[in-house]
């Protein structure tokens, strides 16, 4: 790839492994909320003439799902506007656009993986903030990436692997939603699926990405606690037992199924789907030798 590139959102799990995934040689510019406001336009003009970048890959979101019911504006703010200014920004400079988007922007009806020409349904703040991210990136360059993916995790920050090992550290027993499926991603492999579109200009447009398989959150719960027991990361397991979503209610309704049809992304970077668990074990072996 000629060229620098720029990740925004650098400060995320996404974005740290993009840094550490970053191909030998390309210079590579990371930065954080505090190094560069993606909801100003003057400022992402100023960055993009200063760096010059060829390509831009956007990790940085609103994240938080639940609190964006009750702070919605800040969500369409950082979700919505910014990347469609990212994209114009990058559309008047000649400079190519990856945009990570979510599984969100489905309502989870569906009985079979989702394909990236699914129609949208958003059933909450964030679902919709990242649509309409979605939606500015697409009209102000059409020749974007934009990448789906869901259940994110890494060792970095907080996520679902790390709040359980915590508590199965702590406790003895824990319920676990069974009723909300989908597929767990590593953080690390969705940056080389990144850097792998990057590889590939010609390539634009929606695209779907996760690990390979299906899991419940209590199917993923299980298998965390079994692996970081095999790995020594937990001394015993606490037991765990499925509960329906009705017994966990939360701000946002979440997807009762959010499987995203991976075909044409294994297809197009010539390369094939790893399973969650594989890819959940490597995880915490990079834990278990990192820490973090």
């Amino acid at each position: 790839m000629s060229g620098g590139a720029l990740v925004t959102g650098a400060g995320g799990q996404l974005g740290r492994e993009l840094v550490l995934t970053s191909p030998q040689g390309l210079d590579c510019a990371a930065l954080d909320r505090q190094d560069l406001d993606i909801t100003d336009a003057a400022a992402i003009g100023r960055t993009l003439d200063a760096l010059e970048p060829r390509l831009v890959i956007n990790a940085a979101a609103y994240t938080a799902v639940d609190r964006a019911e009750s702070e919605p504006g800040a969500a369409a703010r950082i979700n919505g506007t910014a990347p469609g200014l990212l994209a114009a920004a990058c559309a008047e400079r000649g400079v190519r656009l990856l945009h990570v988007s979510t599984d969100f922007v489905f309502d989870g009806r569906a009985s079979r993986p989702y394909g990236p020409d699914a129609a949208p349904a958003p059933l909450g703040a964030y679902g919709r903030s990242k649509l309409a991210g979605e939606d500015a990136v697409r009209a102000a360059l059409a020749g974007a990436i934009v990448l789906r993916t869901g259940w994110v995790y890494s060792r970095h920050g907080g996520n679902f692997v790390k709040t359980m090992l915590r508590l199965m550290a702590e406790r003895e027993e824990l319920t676990v939603v069974a009723d909300q499926v989908g597929t767990p991603t590593w953080a690390r492999g969705l940056a080389e699926a990144l850097w792998a579109f990057a590889e590939r200009p010609a390539l634009a447009g929606t695209y779907h990405f996760s690990d390979a398989g299906v899991a419940s959150w209590y199917d993923f719960a299980v298998a965390i606690g079994e692996e970081a027991l095999a790995l020594g990361l937990l001394s015993r397991l606490p037991r765990i037992l499925p509960v329906p979503t009705a017994a966990y209610p939360t701000p946002a309704q979440r997807p009762a199924y959010s499987v995203l049809d991976k075909g044409a992304t294994w297809r197009d970077l010539a390369i094939d789907g790893v399973h969650w668990r594989r890819q959940l074990r490597l995880m915490l072996h990079d834990l278990k030798e990192q820490g973090e």
